[in-house]
């Protein structure tokens, strides 16, 4: 067979599956033409560890800690739907201080995961400094996180009807002192970044994903709102108490990498307003909903005894999910984190689907690097913003 003189000679390379700037191990198949990309193939599962199918023979309670290792990077977002499942499923009423303490570890969360998600993809893109100037304000974050809960990463904090345990002592001074403090944080970050000529140069008009685009491929977060989408389920479910506080959706409307990297610069700063706003207004009164406890069938439990009356952080009764089926969300950093649940009158769910963000965002990314350069793969790749334990679950 005599092979065409056109054809030319493409290389195929593997970025990852442990490429150093691949955020997790995600393994890319690009077809390059010289510099430039023809294909990209993404392979995913090197991270799986079947988490839906362990949420069927586990209660709720037994399967909180497992969920912080999804997006091991917001871990608050993943408590939150895990709770948020049954309590809707079987309508537990939350108290108010409860869900003003769960939005002010959710927005801190929300802070956590945009300063690692900046610090590697300015890194990514041959910027050093910000990757340590992150580091700094994320401690005081995890201080505040080891505070309130005894974990810096996995909290297993959020329980059903509410927390595990109250704000310790001078917790709420504590945060609004780290407040004051990340302002000028963030200030330090746009003088270093959002106008720096290099920067822009490699950011401008990179991977840009039109608003009817987006729409199609299911994007949600950052990714949407960058596109010109005012679209944020705080505003639009009204979950928790996120309606009582005075905050703006950040989006932007050219839809290109720098466009993603203002919306999450600005939700930074967004969510200081709301925890500032949280912690000024928070209500006295229950930190959990004790008419949860009735649930549990063993009574006089020997948890009741005397010697373990000083625990904080008690377990949670189990309880059966009724033979129901319902989709609950939040909105997570990297955009909606839900929960397809389905009970069956028996303490484990029937079936618990997750729909991970990260998972449907990247789906976008082989045809936002075809025609591009072979350098631009890291930076398309770093503003979609994955976390590959939640991709591949």
């Amino acid at each position: 067979m005599t092979v065409p003189a056109t054809k030319k000679d493409f290389m195929i390379v593997n970025m990852g599956p442990h490429h150093p700037s691949m955020h997790g191990v995600l393994r890319l198949i690009v077809t390059l033409d010289g510099e430039d990309v023809i294909d990209c193939e993404p392979i995913l599962g090197y991270l799986h560890r079947g988490m839906e199918k362990i949420a069927e023979n586990r209660t709720i309670i037994q399967y909180l800690p497992y969920v912080t290792r999804w997006d091991y990077l917001a871990t608050m977002f993943t408590e939150a739907i895990t709770v948020n499942a049954p309590e809707q499923l079987e309508n537990v009423q939350v108290p108010k201080r409860a869900s003003y303490i769960r939005v002010i570890m959710l927005e801190l969360s929300r802070i956590a995961s945009h300063l690692l998600w900046l610090g590697p993809f300015m890194a990514d893109i041959g910027a050093q400094t910000p990757f340590f100037y992150i580091f700094r304000e994320r401690e005081l974050i995890y201080d505040l996180f080891e505070a309130a809960t005894g974990m810096r990463m996995m909290h297993n904090y959020f329980r059903i009807g509410g927390v595990a345990a109250d704000l310790p002592y001078g917790w709420i001074d504590k945060c609004l002192d780290f407040c004051d403090y990340f302002l000028t944080g963030i200030v330090e970050y746009q003088k270093l970044i959002t106008r720096n000529p290099i920067f822009l140069e490699r950011v401008e008009g990179v991977g840009i994903i039109g608003g009817e685009e987006a729409i199609n491929w299911g994007l949600s977060g950052p990714m949407l709102r960058a596109s010109g989408i005012q679209w944020d389920l705080r505003k639009i479910d009204n979950y928790e108490c996120y309606n009582e506080f005075d905050w703006e959706v950040q989006w932007q409307k050219e839809g290109d990498s720098l466009a993603r990297y203002l919306v999450r610069i600005g939700e930074m700063r967004e969510s200081i307003k709301i925890i500032q706003q949280a912690l000024e207004g928070i209500p006295g009164g229950p930190y959990e909903n004790l008419e949860v406890r009735r649930f549990d069938r063993a009574k006089n439990s020997e948890w009741n005894d005397f010697e373990y009356r000083f625990i904080s952080k008690k377990p949670s009764p189990n309880f059966e999910l009724s033979k129901q089926e319902l989709y609950v969300r939040v909105e997570a950093p990297k955009g909606e984190l839900g929960i397809y649940l389905i009970g069956d009158n028996s303490v484990f769910p029937w079936r618990w689907k997750i729909r991970p963000p990260g998972f449907i965002n990247l789906q976008i990314l082989p045809q936002l690097v075809k025609r591009m350069k072979l350098a631009d793969i890291m930076t398309i790749l770093g503003s979609i913003d994955i976390i590959m334990g939640e991709v591949d679950r």
